[in-house]
């Protein structure tokens, strides 16, 4: 009589720990940023109702791609415990140069006397201006560009042991003033539709610009999960001293690692431009550079490294341009926007700290059954 007196308490007791331990494996999920960001975004619509238009669903879709375009160059670094800062001026100095080599007119008033005056620019255009390859030619050399700024970060950390976050501030200082000196903080004007069609053109609902970037993560994801280079790089951010004593190259990962970050940055450059149709020295920013690590941050990686995987980053390239979104159609003053921004990767980080320690104690508690101990 005693067993039968206690088995409703004691079966209510297990389905509230069944609840809980599913709540918890939500919780630790890899999908857990993109069910949020459904929730969240379900949430904002139910008070902000425009916010689902198509217009603004196409504009936040346009804002993904060059943010995720960096920030799977970024997810690279941050795997091995580093950082590159100098996303943004490679973003600034490659969206001025590539539009310069192919505009096809320029205001001689405000351009005359730049450094590039009579050397990429004249009055009637770019050098490659009408040149039948002169966008392919362009995208090439911002490309090079930001894989030799790569290359240049990458060699003063992994050769000279320089910390990653003085070398890559440096760079970001450097080169985004270089981009301005180039044009005297002038927009370069009257692309070729060749250039903005990237982001214009579509084959139906797709647009070039989903297909660069997602293939992007592809070849990101390949790398990290299906290479060897993928398993050295998560190597070196959990010990570079030990991978080094294992016999992983990790000067050539390092090296590796920084050019394709900046190649990264290049063709999200490429993406933004095409997206802005005008060549802007100022491409790049605090606020990008906040987005892009954001968005990194929000999606689960670690900035102590050897953790991270592409489709987290995808993910929280969604969220925060979600979130930015939203809290723009709010018309918020712009202190309270980088506030909300702010706090919500901050949140992230202290929510990431929870679910490596849920996870960890989840691996050790065995996965408990409605009626047990009856």
């Amino acid at each position: 009589m005693v067993f039968k007196r206690n088995q409703p308490d004691t079966l209510a007791s297990g389905k509230l720990s069944l609840i809980r331990h599913a709540t918890q494996h939500v919780l630790v999920s890899e999908y857990f940023v993109l069910i949020l960001t459904i929730v969240y975004f379900l949430i904002v619509w139910a008070f902000v109702p425009w916010i689902g238009n198509r217009s603004n669903l196409m504009n936040i879709l346009a804002r993904v791609w060059p943010l995720l375009a960096a920030a799977v160059g970024q997810t690279f670094v941050l795997i091995v415990a580093g950082i590159d800062l100098s996303q943004v001026a490679v973003m600034a100095v490659t969206s001025v140069v590539g539009t310069s080599l192919i505009t096809e007119s320029v205001n001689p008033i405000l351009f005359e006397g730049n450094p590039i005056w009579g050397v990429l620019i004249t009055e009637q255009g770019g050098i490659l201006a009408g040149h039948p390859a002169g966008v392919p030619i362009a995208i090439i050399v911002v490309l090079l560009i930001g894989m030799a700024i790569g290359l240049i970060n990458g060699t003063a950390i992994a050769v000279f042991r320089m910390p990653a976050f003085v070398v890559t501030l440096v760079s970001m200082m450097f080169f985004g003033a270089f981009a301005i000196f180039l044009t005297y903080s002038e927009n370069i004007m009257n692309i070729p539709a060749g250039y903005t069609g990237i982001a214009m053109e579509r084959l139906g609902p797709i647009s070039a610009s989903l297909l660069i970037s997602v293939l992007l993560a592809v070849v990101a994801y390949m790398i990290l999960g299906r290479s060897i280079l993928g398993r050295w790089m998560y190597a070196v951010g959990l010990n570079p001293r030990t991978a080094r004593v294992s016999g992983v190259p990790t000067r050539g990962v390092l090296i590796f690692v920084y050019t394709f970050s900046g190649f990264c940055a290049a063709v999200a450059g490429i993406l933004m431009t095409a997206r802005l149709q005008v060549g802007r020295p100022v491409a790049g920013g605090l606020d990008t550079m906040l987005q892009i690590i954001g968005a990194n941050v929000i999606g689960g990686m670690s900035l102590m490294g050897g953790k991270g995987k592409v489709q987290w980053t995808v993910f929280g390239v969604v969220f925060f341009v979600v979130l930015q979104n939203s809290v723009d159609q709010m018309n918020l003053d712009t202190f309270v926007v980088r506030i909300v921004l702010g706090f919500a990767i901050l949140m992230a980080a202290l929510l990431d700290v929870a679910r490596n320690r849920m996870a960890g104690s989840l691996a050790q508690t065995p996965s408990p059954t409605v009626g047990a101990g009856t």
